[in-house]
């Protein structure tokens, strides 16, 4: 069986025992999050697709830990004006293990 959750602005394909990096969630690591914006569901032939989300279905996953991701450089530049800005980012990402994939009918 998998899913296809959307958080953070982004969908995921996911199933059991899956270990996956999503933006920040605010969960202290060790605490269990339900993810109830399910767009899909698939098992074998069956294939649940939600308008825009599947009623009753929820992935259940336990937050492993935060951090950041790679720096990234971000320029600024204008021609002829002497205008140059150079900074960076780090996006901070939620890693997740998922437990279960529930669809109640």
């Amino acid at each position: 069986m998998y899913a296809v959750i959307e958080t953070g602005g982004k969908q995921y394909r996911v199933e059991q025992g899956l270990t996956l990096q999503v933006e920040r969630l605010d969960a202290e690591p060790g605490a269990t999050v339900m993810l109830d914006r399910v767009v899909l569901v698939g098992d074998g032939d069956a294939l649940n697709v939600g308008a825009p989300t599947v009623t009753g279905a929820s992935v259940v996953a336990t937050v492993l830990g935060h951090g950041r991701g790679r720096k990234i450089a971000v320029m600024k530049y204008k021609p002829k004006a002497h205008y140059r800005r150079k900074t960076g980012h780090r996006q901070a990402f939620t890693t997740l293990k998922i437990d279960k994939i529930e669809l109640k009918k």
